[in-house]
């Protein structure tokens, strides 16, 4: 496997929700603008946002239910970088699994966020740049049997 094809995703500072006081504060997804974009992707869907929860500490991101033509969907919104996943549902430490991103997902996408397929988040770690993780971040990973992609960015370690 070349580097280029081992290599599929680039983890930047705050990825994991952890960060370093000297490196500053972390940056912060616009919630608003989240709220926004699943009131246009319910609308694509034929149907509605149920419920919106915040990210509360240690979670890394803010998870919806949007409720459509197909289904039920858990909608997980990075709260540190405008990233989208389509999970089975979260649990106290995180998410249970990934979905393949609705045909209405689009309308996320259009609102400036980054949808994230389902092979990307289940990617294994050995597929990810790592090299900004610290130390503490790998003690994490390591402690939580962390080994995908997904598990690393939506996740509720303490």
């Amino acid at each position: 496997m070349s580097d280029e094809q081992s290599i599929r995703f680039i983890l930047p500072r705050g990825a994991t929700g952890f960060f370093r006081p000297q490196d500053g504060p972390l940056p912060k997804t616009d919630r608003r603008a989240f709220r926004t974009a699943l009131h246009a992707a319910a609308r694509a869907a034929g149907g509605a946002v149920r419920e919106v929860e915040e990210r509360t500490y240690p979670r890394t991101y803010h998870v919806a239910t949007v409720v459509g033509r197909t289904g039920e969907w858990t909608v997980l919104c990075h709260a540190h970088h405008p990233w989208i996943a389509f999970a089975d549902g979260p649990h106290d430490m995180g998410v249970s699994g990934f979905r393949v991103p609705p045909d209405w997902a689009g309308a996320i996408s259009g609102a400036g966020f980054t949808v994230l397929g389902a092979d990307l988040l289940t990617a294994p770690l050995s597929q990810v740049n790592t090299s900004v993780l610290t130390g503490g971040e790998w003690r994490e990973i390591r402690f939580y049997g962390i080994a995908t992609l997904g598990e690393v960015l939506f996740n509720a370690w303490d």
